[in-house]
């Protein structure tokens, strides 16, 4: 007798594990797929054989995230003003609109770039040392106007950084607009030239966060606008002139972001931006580019960059598909891994296996989550918009954005790589932390943040063609749902 009562008791206990080990976690889930899904939202799974184990680890936290976004370019902002107003509405609210992607973090460019109509500076007087003849009115047609609508839809906000493509010609060694060298005796009236950009854009109502010194000091083959620093230079010329500069002036609050260029140079620059307290005092954190290889996000490069400077921001800060022209209303061809990058037809045969053909959904999906899953916390795309071309641009360096428009026929084009990005910047927030997660399957990719509301999103990439069936847990709770085939997916926790 006494046996059987303690048989049942057992029988309940476990019965009562089991019960707790089963718990039914509530998610929401949200999937971009080559069938076509577009942020579905996904309410019935399908059974499939592969079973991938996820589970989430809100205790372990990694960097917080700053960001999300794409770029206010002039070619982009030229291009809204020629749509019709339901369309250019449209774009606005898809970006910025809580109901949209959201964007968090955005980029725009200081003086003409090659998605410029043409090249122009904010100083055009030779020589104007105190640039006193400083104006910004060749962005206020287009460029002002694309901000201010964003601004005013955004219920959230979102952060912008400035980029300079080069210093006016005339404070340059060479004199030209396409590479050369910014000459010491303008170094302060360069610093004072960031100054005066905050002034101006602040009296048109627009905050700017912060800069990046130069964009790509490398120089880009001395094809477009460009000005060329060493990683010292950068660094003197920051230390020195730039940051105190800013300080002096009431804006030492401003983020100034360092390099600027690709991964693979990065141990050289952050040696140097934080070769001691007194450099690294002005640098806030340092910026990236993915030309270096689209395929490879050079895990090994970011964690050195991260292990050197810990507390600084680390953000990719422009990315596309770049030497192709955008296929319009193809959706499969985002998909196809015959679309290349600049490297395949430039790249040298050994270093061809940095840009293989590559899907361009691939190529984003894989970026961001590697990037997020090494330290990287923004991510910022090129333009917003472009024409059927991959333009305007000065130079006809044809490039793919996340939305494609005709202005003749007034047509926009949603590419599958707007509803990519938004997987990632519509659910992880400002302030969203990574977390831990375990992978039970190396071959699907699979990042994890902690929201500040409490929520989680968890974003997985299967770029192959066969579905898999995923296990997700936390804690005690657990749920089976299913990725399909070449699928973005984007998992909803509840607030914690």
């Amino acid at each position: 007798m006494k046996l059987t009562k303690l048989y049942i008791v057992l029988l309940f206990l476990v019965t009562m594990s089991c019960n707790e080990t089963k718990k039914q976690l509530k998610v929401e889930v949200f999937e971009t797929s080559v069938k076509g899904s577009k942020l579905t939202k996904l309410t019935e799974f399908k059974e499939v054989d592969s079973l991938v184990n996820i589970k989430i680890n809100p205790n372990e936290t990694f960097q917080t995230i700053t960001g999300f976004g794409g770029a206010f370019t002039e070619s982009s902002a030229y291009l809204l003003n020629q749509l019709s107003k339901k369309n250019r509405d449209t774009i606005i609210q898809a970006y910025f609109a809580k109901e949209g992607a959201r964007y968090s973090l955005t980029r725009t460019h200081m003086n003409s770039c090659d998605f410029s109509l043409g090249q122009y500076s904010y100083a055009p007087v030779e020589d104007d040392i105190n640039l006193d003849h400083f104006t910004i009115e060749d962005d206020r047609d287009d460029l002002i106007p694309m901000i201010k609508d964003a601004m005013a839809v955004s219920e959230d906000g979102f952060k912008i950084f400035a980029s300079p493509w080069t210093a006016p010609p005339w404070m340059k060694d060479n004199k030209h607009w396409v590479g050369g060298k910014l000459l010491p005796k303008y170094y302060e009236t360069w610093a004072l030239f960031f100054s005066k950009y905050l002034e101006a854009y602040k009296s048109e109502g627009i905050e700017i966060w912060g800069f990046t010194v130069e964009n790509e000091p490398h120089g880009n083959g001395n094809n477009w606008e460009s000005m060329h620093f060493t990683p010292k230079e950068m660094t003197d010329f920051v230390q020195f002139h730039l940051g105190p500069k800013l300080e002096t002036d009431g804006y030492g609050d401003k983020i100034i972001l360092g390099y600027d260029q690709n991964r693979a140079g990065l141990k050289e620059w952050v040696d140097e931006m934080y070769r001691d307290k007194a450099s690294s005092k002005y640098f806030d954190g340092t910026a990236i580019h993915w030309y270096e290889s689209t395929y490879d996000y050079f895990p090994e490069a970011l964690q050195y960059a991260h292990n050197k400077a810990p507390d600084k921001y680390l953000i990719e800060t422009e990315g596309c598909v770049d030497s192709e022209i955008p296929h319009w209303n193809d959706d499969a061809w985002y998909w196809k891994k015959e679309a290349t990058d600049w490297g395949w037809d430039w790249a040298s045969d050994e270093e061809k296996y940095l840009h293989p053909k590559y899907s361009p959904i691939n190529r984003y999906a894989r970026d961001i989550i590697g990037c997020l899953n090494n330290w990287v916390d923004g991510w910022v795309d090129w333009n917003m918009l472009l024409d059927k071309q991959g333009g305007p641009n000065w130079f006809e360096n044809w490039c793919v954005a996340p939305v494609i428009v005709d202005p003749v026929a007034d047509e926009i084009y949603f590419t599958p790589l707007y509803y990519t990005m938004a997987h990632f910047s519509k659910y992880i927030r400002p302030e969203a932390k990574i977390i831990g997660l375990e992978n039970s399957d190396d071959t699907l990719m699979a990042t994890a943040a902690q929201n500040p509301d409490g929520s989680i999103a968890v974003v997985l990439f299967n770029e192959f063609e066969t579905p898999k069936a995923i296990n997700l847990s936390l804690g005690k709770e657990s749920v089976e749902i299913t990725i399909d085939a070449q699928a973005i997916q984007t998992i909803i926790i509840s607030k914690r």
